[in-house]
């Protein structure tokens, strides 16, 4: 269920949008923001909201890898692009290093939930492959020796 302050946060934001239809993902990422990923029924609610059959917003919720509705992550979500560039210049690699280093396999969590492993298709940053995504930043270029040091820093 939506708390009062998320649907208020919702109906602020539907001031920015010609259309109540137009703020779904900005109210996705508000939901998402709290919650830390989109449960089914959070996605019924928010159609209700916007005024739109809830299938609208399943389909947006499920395409966009932004989002994690298929279950929840950890404090850290770490998406590693497994496009060809990235694959090419190790990413398969880095995977593995990242699964060792935390003891998870991808689509899994750490113990303490700080840490969720994914791997996404495309994150648009084909010239400093190989790269990963950890919440909102961007991590290009990266080694095992790069991927080590960010991870330590995010452990403390």
């Amino acid at each position: 269920m939506l708390s009062d302050k998320v649907k208020e946060d919702i109906k602020r934001v539907l001031n920015n949008y010609a259309n109540k239809r137009s703020a779904c993902m900005a109210a996705l990422q508000i939901i998402q923001g709290v919650k830390g990923h989109l449960t089914d029924e959070d996605m019924r609610e928010l159609a209700q909201l916007l005024e739109v059959n809830n299938v609208q917003i399943q389909e947006v919720g499920a395409f966009y890898s932004m989002y994690n509705v298929a279950h929840p992550v950890g404090k850290h979500h770490i998406q590693v692009c497994a496009n060809l560039p990235c694959s090419l210049l190790g990413a398969e690699h880095l995977v593995n290093f990242i699964e060792r280093m935390l003891g998870i396999k991808v689509n899994g969590t750490t113990p303490d939930k700080k840490f969720t492993l994914s791997t996404v298709e495309c994150l648009g940053s084909c010239a400093t492959a190989p790269m990963m995504q950890i919440n909102d930043t961007y991590y290009e270029n990266l080694t095992e020796e790069k991927v080590r040091d960010i991870l330590n820093s995010l452990k403390k």
